[in-house]
């Protein structure tokens, strides 16, 4: 046995078959993805990019507001706005996660629990992860 670098149709390979044996605990799959922004003046000055996984959960992996915007409620029109088309989409559940420097107040005013947390002191950051029923 040896350790190789996967090709792009390897790595497909090894997805196939994790999907195929999440299929005997996964009843059911949704797909969709949520990708918003406000604009201003023509200007992306905000946005967000989500995508379904398994078990209705939504998974945010983006959320941006301009520094020249923040604190006017551009991050919770987006986050409200998110929320409402992913019950669309049939999720009943928000996954996030957010570093220290980022938006950790941010989403706990939103509603968002913090179901885990680790300190890097090491690299200097600290990371937290949410959840939020819908």
């Amino acid at each position: 046995m040896k350790i190789i670098d996967l090709t792009e149709d390897k790595v497909d390979y090894i997805e196939n078959k994790l999907d195929e044996y999440d299929e005997d605990y996964i009843s059911y799959k949704l797909d969709g993805r949520i990708q918003i922004g406000i604009e201003d003046d023509d200007k992306v000055v905000a946005g967000l990019d989500a995508c379904m996984t398994a078990f209705k959960i939504l998974y945010v992996s983006t959320v941006f507001v301009d520094e020249a915007y923040r604190r006017k409620g551009y991050g919770k029109m987006l986050i409200d706005e998110m929320e409402k088309r992913a019950k669309a989409l049939g999720a009943n559940t928000i996954r996030l996660d957010t570093f220290n420097w980022q938006g950790k107040d941010f989403y706990e005013a939103l509603g968002y629990q913090m179901v885990g947390s680790y300190d890097n002191n090491d690299d200097g950051y600290s990371e937290y992860f949410f959840l939020k029923r819908i």
